[in-house]
C-alpha cells in the first residue's frame, strides 16, 4: 500500500490503550449480560484520540467526488445537481422526528407531502394516480409490473406471461420482469437505435402482457415510433409499462402518458433532487393511467382508494416509502414549478448535443443525428491508437473528473455514454470538451499515458479482475498478506 498517497489504515493508527471519549460515572448500576450474548474476546476495534480520528477521516474525504465538486458526466444515472435547500427542507426536525408508526392524526404535514407530491407526479407524468411505497427505481420496476400482472389476472387472463423488452434496455427491466414471474421476450433495435417496429409485429399475441420501454431510450434517443408501438400493444391487449430512468429531458416536452403508456416508475434520485451515489438514498414511485388505480399499493392514511391485498405494501412494514428522498422531491418541483420546470429537459438536451456536436469529429458517433439528454460514442474515432474507452476513462481522472459511464450500452464494443444536466454552464462543458480533445491527441502523441492512467489520483490502475474475484476487505487480511 503506498501511504504517502493514500494515508494509513485507522487501524495502523491504532495504539492499545488509547480512547477518544469519557463517559459519564455510571448511574444506572451494574447489569450481567447474559454468558449466551457476551463475545468469547474483545471485538477488534481500532483504539485512537479524537484528533487522529477527526484527521483521518477529514483527509480522506478529499477523495470523494460528488455533484457538489466536479461535473459528473455519468451517462444514464442523471446525477445532476442537489439544492442545498432541499436538503435542509428534509432535515427539518418537525419531520425526522416523526415516528413511522404514529397514529395519522399526529402526521398530517407529512401525509400532505405524501399527498402533494403524489399530484405532483401524476401531472408532470400526464397519468392519474401515484405510489411512493417502493424505496428505489428496480423497485419501482417490480411494483409496476406486479399492477400489471394482478390487472391481467383481475380480468381471468392468466395467460398473459410475457414482457417485451428491447435490446437496449436497462438490465433492470428483465431482471424485474424474471422477479416478478414473467417471460421475457427481447425485440431488436434497428440501425439507428430505435425499436424494430417490424420485428415488435411478430412476438405480440395474447400471451403478451406488457412492453417495457425507456424514452429516450439507453441511446439518448427519442422512440419516435411510440404512437404505433403503443397502438399495436394495447391492440393484443398487452399494457405498456415506462421506464422513468431517463425521465430528466422530457420534463417540459411531454408525458409518458400522452404517449400512450399505462403504467410508470420515475427514480426520483435521479430526476427530482438527491443523486444516489453509493447505492442510495433512491425512490421509485408507480404511476398508473386511469382505470387501474385500484391495483397501486396503499398510498397513505389517506388513500383514494383501496389496494388489493397482494399489494398492500411493497415497502418495509407500515411506511410509506423512502420519506427523506420524498421530502426533496416535493422540494425541487415546488421551488421550481410549472415555471421553471419546463426548461429542465430542453436545457438538459441542449447540453448533451452541445458536446456530442464538439467531439463527434475525434470520438466515433456510431449513431447520428439529434439526440436528447445523453449520448454514446463508440471510443476513439483513430482506432490504430490502440487506445481503449477504459484508457480514456482512466485518463479523465488524472484531470479532475468523474468518468462517464463506459461499455454500456452493450450494443458497441467501446461505448463511450455522456449525460451533461440542465445544471451545467457552458463554461463547465467547454473545460470537459478541452479535457476529451486533448486526451485524443494524447492517444496520438503519448498513448502508454493514457495505458498507464490514473497518474495523479490516490491509486493507481488496479486489475479489476482480480479486485472483483479475490477483494481484500479485512484488515487482518491485509497484514496477512504482507501489504
Amino acid at each position: 500500500m503506498n501511504n504517502r498517497l493514500y494515508g494509513n489504515l485507522i487501524f495502523e493508527l491504532s495504539q492499545p490503550g488509547r480512547k477518544g471519549y469519557s463517559l459519564p460515572k455510571n448511574k444506572f448500576g451494574q447489569y450481567t449480560v447474559p454468558q449466551e450474548l457476551r463475545r468469547e474476546k474483545d471485538a477488534e476495534l481500532p483504539e485512537c484520540d479524537e484528533m487522529t480520528v477527526v484527521r483521518h477521516y477529514t483527509n480522506h474525504s478529499g477523495n470523494n467526488f460528488g455533484v457538489d465538486n466536479g461535473f459528473y458526466p455519468l451517462g444514464s444515472c442523471t446525477m445532476k445537481y442537489n439544492p442545498a435547500i432541499d436538503e435542509e427542507i428534509a432535515a427539518m426536525p418537525e419531520f425526522t422526528h416523526l415516528h413511522p408508526l404514529q397514529p395519522a392524526e399526529t402526521v398530517k404535514g407529512a401525509l400532505e407531502v405524501y399527498d402533494g407530491l403524489r399530484k405532483a407526479l401524476s401531472e408532470i407524468a400526464g397519468l392519474a394516480d401515484f405510489t411512493l411505497n417502493p424505496f428505489a427505481g428496480a423497485h419501482g420496476e417490480l411494483t409496476g409490473l406486479m399492477v400489471i400482472r394482478l390487472y391481467h389476472e383481475s380480468r381471468g387472463d392468466k395467460k398473459r406471461t410475457k414482457v417485451i423488452v428491447p435490446d437496449s434496455a436497462h438490465g433492470t427491466n428483465p431482471a424485474s420482469a424474471a422477479v416478478c414471474g414473467l417471460d421475457i421476450v427481447e425485440v431488436k433495435s434497428t440501425a439507428d437505435g430505435v425499436v424494430d417496429v417490424e420485428d415488435l409485429k411478430g412476438l405480440l399475441d395474447d400471451s403478451v402482457a406488457a412492453m417495457m420501454m425507456t424514452n429516450p431510450n439507453t441511446l439518448g434517443l427519442f422512440e419516435r415510433n411510440i404512437p404505433e408501438i403503443a397502438k399495436l400493444v394495447h391492440e393484443c391487449g398487452g399494457l405498456m409499462y415506462y421506464d422513468g430512468a431517463n425521465l430528466n429531458p422530457m420534463l417540459g416536452a411531454c408525458r409518458p402518458g400522452d404517449m400512450g403508456f399505462d403504467v410508470m416508475h420515475i427514480n426520483l434520485h435521479k430526476t427530482f433532487s438527491t443523486p444516489h451515489g453509493g447505492g442510495g438514498p433512491g425512490c421509485g414511485p408507480v404511476g398508473v393511467r386511469k382505470g387501474l388505480e385500484q391495483f397501486l399499493p396503499e398510498n397513505s392514511h389517506s388513500a383514494h382508494h383501496a389496494p388489493v391485498p397482494e399489494l398492500e405494501k411493497v415497502s418495509v412494514g407500515p411506511y410509506h416509502g423512502n420519506f427523506g428522498v420524498i421530502m426533496k422531491a416535493y422540494a425541487y418541483i415546488l421551488s421550481l414549478g410549472k415555471e421553471y420546470i419546463k426548461y429542465v429537459g430542453p436545457l438538459a438536451t441542449l447540453n448533451a448535443n452541445y458536446i456530442k456536436e464538439s467531439l463527434k469529429d475525434v470520438y466515433e458517433l456510431p449513431i447520428a443525428g439529434l439526440c436528447k439528454h445523453e449520448f454514446v460514442f463508440n471510443g476513439l474515432a483513430d482506432k490504430s491508437t490502440g487506445i481503449t474507452t477504459m484508457d480514456v476513462a482512466k485518463r479523465l481522472l488524472d484531470y479532475g473528473y468523474h468518468a462517464p459511464t463506459i461499455y454500456f450500452p452493450l450494443l458497441f464494443h467501446e461505448s463511450l455514454m455522456i449525460e451533461p444536466t440542465e445544471n451545467e454552464s457552458k463554461e463547465t462543458i467547454d473545460g470537459f470538451i478541452k479535457v476529451m480533445r486533448k486526451i485524443a491527441e494524447e492517444a496520438k502523441t503519448e498513448p502508454e499515458l493514457l495505458k498507464s492512467a490514473p497518474h495523479n489520483t490516490p491509486i493507481g490502475r488496479v486489475d479489476d479482475v482480480l479486485a472483483a474475484k479475490h477483494p481484500i476487505v479485512t484488515y487482518r487480511q491485509i497484514l496477512a498478506d504482507g501489504e
